[in-house]
């Protein structure tokens, strides 16, 4: 077999190097608060005014992806999805599986009132 062929062999040296991971609980803590006080007087706007549920969730998703900066500066991407629905007294219930590496990590957090319905995810997936 050609020695170009084989795989490169990895060093045997002790403990590999931790990796970092993502305080999702301080994030968490933090959308829990940004949601109660950005959105406890909302209500679903007329037709016409629906440029305001656009803002609010722009506001939130810059925000909630500044505090992860915060967090964790370097290593991870991030991914901020934020949905606000008009509260009509329906049910709901949504589940997420993720496979990936132990170092990744997600944020669920989810707000209502009489009126809407927020639901903001966040994800850390490291780069390196």
């Amino acid at each position: 077999m050609a020695s170009g062929l084989r795989s490169p062999t990895t060093p045997r040296s002790g403990a590999a190097s931790p990796r970092q991971t993502f305080d999702v609980e301080l994030l968490r803590a933090y959308m829990k608060k940004l949601l109660q006080t950005t959105l406890h007087n909302a209500s679903w706007p007329e037709p016409r005014e629906r440029d305001r549920i656009k803002a609010w969730m722009k506001e939130i998703g810059e925000r909630v992806k500044e505090r992860m900066l915060e967090i964790q500066p370097r290593g991870f991407k991030f991914i901020v999805m934020t949905q606000i629905n008009e509260n009509l007294g329906q049910g709901g219930r949504a589940d997420m599986a993720c496979h990936w590496e132990d170092s990744d990590a997600v944020a669920q957090e989810v707000f209502s009132n009489n009126s809407i319905i927020c639901i903001c995810i966040a994800f850390a997936v490291r780069t390196i």
